[in-house]
């Protein structure tokens, strides 16, 4: 169908295209009476403005570029679900990536937001992201850029995130006071500052409660899966016998941690407590339910997108912007995975 223009409605009414302009704007020197022959013919004909023109008159695109590592994982589902509710109450359209944890994939999607001339890029990093030339140069655009859970520390840009290192040491301390002697680490990728800040967490719950650092307890994830989670139980339960406690990095590779040994016979938490990280939905519905940190996904995500639209209305503005790190609380929740649920109930 062809694209009904502001010229078409002017000759049909014999007035100015200034006029029609004015009237679809509502401007108060164009008569009632023309506004309302100007409204009714735009809707006859579905009108609708040429947003490529719109975008270059007011410089804006009203779109915003979203870049996560997985959509399937209940935490970055929940930071979409809050970006594109809250987005779309302020007029913004949301290009949804997923990079699959590939940083060659990242830096095509950056590209591919900055040739669409999004408004500002929201980006959670992939495990693989060893490098920010591409994220710097978002910010050389003068495209508002904000970085949330899986960050860099090396761009001056605005974040947010939670504090990983204190949760992991929460999530450690509750498997100490509830019993447990040696405790593995199931953690992630040497790379993301999240899975670092985790891993230290927990060495430093271990020292402030004089148990002595064994790196032959920690176990290094790859991808980060259910599958990587049982596989490092089967290797625990046959090379560490007596470990009596494991602090997974997310909750799919605990999961995966509670699969292995539920199938092999060992009592979950009597003979072994588990804790994971995040909070997944499944964490509550499986057997024995599983103890986890909550990560707030929800109001990661509308914190992160409250503040790319501060920094894009001060750059519309020609204001200076401060950038802000915004940390959000966490805490740790007790289900039947750990021998704590039990003492208290």
């Amino acid at each position: 169908m062809k694209e009904v223009t502001l010229k078409e409605i002017a000759q049909e009414l014999g007035i100015s295209i200034t006029t029609v302009s004015k009237a679809l704007k509502n401007y108060t020197d164009v008569s009632p009476k023309t506004r309302k022959a100007v409204l009714k013919l735009a809707h006859k004909l579905d009108y609708k403005p040429n947003s490529f023109a719109v975008n270059l008159r007011t410089q804006e695109s009203k779109t915003i570029g979203l870049i996560i590592p997985e959509i399937v994982h209940h935490f970055f589902s929940s930071i979409v679900n809050a970006i594109i509710e809250k987005a779309e109450k302020k007029g913004y359209l949301v290009i949804t990536l997923q990079s699959n944890e590939s940083l060659e994939l990242e830096k095509k999607q950056i590209d591919l937001l900055l040739d669409k001339r999004v408004d500002g890029i929201l980006i959670s990093l992939s495990n693989n992201t060893k490098t920010i030339e591409h994220l710097q140069k978002v910010i050389d655009h003068n495209v508002p850029l904000v970085l949330f859970d899986k960050i860099t520390k090396l761009l001056n840009c605005s974040k947010v995130v939670i504090d990983d290192r204190k949760a992991a040491y929460d999530a450690t301390c509750h498997l100490i006071n509830s019993g447990c002697k040696k405790i593995a680490h199931i953690r992630g990728p040497l790379n993301p500052q999240n899975a670092i800040d985790r891993f230290l967490g927990y060495k430093k719950a271990l020292e402030d409660n004089k148990i002595t650092f064994d790196k032959s307890l920690i176990y290094t994830c790859e991808k980060v899966t259910f599958e990587e989670g049982y596989g490092f139980a089967k290797q625990i339960h046959t090379e560490q016998k007596d470990v009596d406690g494991v602090f997974a990095v997310t909750d799919p590779v605990a999961i995966g941690v509670i699969a292995y040994f539920n199938e092999v016979g060992i009592k979950i938490p009597q003979q072994i407590s588990i804790i994971g990280f995040s909070n997944w939905f499944m964490s509550s519905v499986i057997s024995p339910s599983l103890s986890t940190i909550d990560q707030p996904g929800f109001e990661m995500g509308k914190s992160a997108l409250k503040l790319l639209l501060k920094e894009i209305k001060a750059l519309k503005k020609h204001k200076e912007f401060q950038h802000q790190t915004i940390v959000l609380p966490t805490g740790v929740i007790k289900r039947n995975s750990t021998l704590n649920y039990f003492s208290k109930n």
